[in-house]
């Protein structure tokens, strides 16, 4: 078996992939994989989010969600009432992303496009996988990372989803998904797909969850303010959007 890799890697979504269906408010689908050297993902970005959940709520159980924060519900409906530890708390997640080393890859398919550019156009789940895992590809060869094995940590959404999901994923770094551009060899280096649960409580799918809405709405509407793609964008490496 090869060496583990310096590298760990957690990706979280945002919107759906549906192309029978596509919601005229949120016509894309985001994929953002958040990629980290462990050493510092251990050292400094676990204990971090650590110490911001001690501080607002004495407890490390709370799991960070994008939806729930930005709605005010379940463990954050402080958010609506408390005006004063609502900024502070906002301004506490900001620091801590600024300061968090991750380097984000990510791919938004606007799936209006999609359809009307293409008659049978591919899953945009399944394209938004290829185009990050090529990125992330480029991205470990320049660090050195040519020979090691690579963990992909992705939540679990369900038996039947995740189970193809990592289908295809292995046909992607298996080499089966040339789809008609340039073909990486996935080969120099081991990709194994995770799947976890949100009980798991993992921090770094928590950072992966707070990114993706971001980079979708920056997207759709690139001239709204957008604070939480202004931090984003210090982070990332690269974004690919499609068609």
């Amino acid at each position: 078996m090869a060496a583990f890799s310096d590298y760990i890697v957690f990706v979280d979504e945002s919107g759906d992939h549906s192309l029978t269906s596509i919601d005229p408010q949120f016509p894309v689908f985001s994929l953002s994989f958040c990629i980290m050297r462990k050493e510092n993902y251990a050292a400094q970005v676990v204990p971090a989010m650590q110490r911001l959940k001690f501080r607002y709520w004495g407890h490390d159980a709370i799991v960070l969600h994008e939806h729930e924060i930005r709605k005010s519900k379940g463990d954050f409906t402080w958010l609506l009432t408390d005006r004063a530890r609502r900024e502070a708390f906002y301004e506490e997640l900001n620091t801590m992303m600024v300061d968090a080393p991750i380097t984000i890859i990510a791919s938004v398919i606007d799936k209006d496009r999609l359809t009307k550019r293409y008659t049978t156009p591919r899953n945009p789940y399944e394209l938004a996988v290829h185009f990050c895992l090529e990125r992330l590809l480029m991205f470990l060869t320049s660090m050195g990372e040519a020979g090691k094995r690579v963990h992909v940590v992705f939540e679990c959404r369900g038996a039947a989803e995740d189970a193809e999901l990592e289908l295809t994923f292995r046909r992607i770094v298996s080499g089966q998904g040339n789809w008609g551009w340039v073909n990486r060899d996935f080969s120099v280096m081991e990709f194994e797909p995770i799947f976890a649960k949100k009980s798991v409580n993992s921090t770094g799918l928590q950072l992966a969850d707070l990114t993706a809405r971001p980079i979708a709405i920056k997207t759709l509407r690139p001239d709204q303010p957008n604070r939480a793609f202004d931090v984003i964008l210090t982070k990332m490496g690269q974004i690919k959007v499609f068609p």
